[in-house]
């Protein structure tokens, strides 16, 4: 007989391309991996993997193995997913994905709350770009991801993933306060083409929005500094270095030294997304955190009680429908 976890082990090596990548990504030792391969091997009788240079690679019987493999893994998912719903039972362990502000501003505030109604349950987190979030979950790595969106910034999800919208997030201008426009009511891209910019690395989303909220202009945003926390970000201008594009999930307050201003024409709104397998659909657990994340309600970030605004569970499947 396979044995199911050494399975999911040799799929986490053909997602990640190596061993120590799919120890890394799954939580387990390069040893556990290979270990679990070995076993493999043994039960089948066949070669899996293959040394190529310094790494490995499966061979045609793992490639034939792991794909096989997920239609196994699949169906056993969704069928323990359809005994627990149909006795009511909201238990084991949902590991979940998510970015940073996204911990902070949605996470943490319903983590106790959904430990104190459902005591089975164990949650599990780890903070990951969306990018990465989105393999993780369709590689059945982890049960839920949480994952934004910015504007027309386009992230791409396997067909066999369900995209549920939990909340939307505005973003401001946050200068210094001895900076002119903090003045201001109100900036657009316009105002702000001479701007020394503190921004996300390239090739992340938020930077992607900030090159294109400046399409109009003509002119691309001036970057000053570059780092990858929005904390550093407060920091940075905090001490006169430039102006930064702030999400109000999960943001710190502000204090003396900084103000936020509304951006306008266009608006940085970033929708936040909660992404699961469509073979976890019927799993009480992963719609227990769902419901944990509707029933926040206005106000889950930045301060004064402003920030990301959660959706109804109607207006979720309205869009998740719409999605799909």
């Amino acid at each position: 007989m396979i044995d199911l976890d050494a399975l999911t082990g040799l799929r986490a090596v053909a997602t990640h391309g190596s061993v120590v990548a799919a120890a890394t990504a799954t939580g387990y030792t390069p040893s556990a991996i290979s270990q679990q391969v070995k076993r493999l091997e043994r039960q089948t009788g066949v070669p899996l993997l293959e040394r190529v240079g310094r790494g490995v690679m499966l061979t045609s019987h793992g490639q034939h193995l792991v794909e096989a493999g997920e239609r196994v893994l699949a169906d056993l998912e969704e069928l323990e997913a359809g005994l627990q719903r149909r006795a009511g039972v909201v238990a084991g362990r949902v590991r979940l994905a998510a970015f940073s502000t996204a911990m902070r501003g949605l996470i943490a505030p319903i983590a106790r709350s959904l430990r104190d109604a459902h005591p089975d349950l164990t949650l599990t987190l780890t903070e990951r770009e969306p990018w990465d979030t989105v393999d993780l979950v369709a590689s059945g790595q982890v049960e839920l991801g949480i994952v934004h969106r910015w504007g027309g910034v386009a992230l791409a999800v396997p067909e066999h993933v369900v995209s549920t919208p939990v909340a939307s997030d505005l973003a401001d201008l946050v200068v210094h306060r001895d900076d002119p426009l903090a003045t201001r009511s109100s900036v657009t891209p316009h105002d702000l083409v001479d701007a020394p910019w503190i921004a996300t690395p390239e090739g992340t989303i938020c930077r992607q929005w900030l090159s294109r909220m400046y399409d109009g202009t003509g002119r691309p945003p001036r970057i000053a500094h570059v780092s990858a926390e929005f904390d550093s970000h407060l920091a940075l201008v905090a001490a006169g270095l430039g102006v930064a594009l702030i999400p109000r999930m999960g943001r710190a307050a502000l204090g003396e030294d900084l103000v936020a201003v509304r951006v306008r024409e266009p608006e940085p709104v970033r929708l936040v997304d909660a992404l699961h397998r469509r073979t976890m659909a019927e799993s009480p657990a992963v719609a227990a955190v769902l419901a944990a994340f509707a029933q926040l309600g206005g106000g889950t970030g930045g301060a004064g009680g402003t920030g990301a605004t959660t959706m109804s569970p109607e207006a979720a499947r309205s869009r998740a429908s719409r999605a799909r």
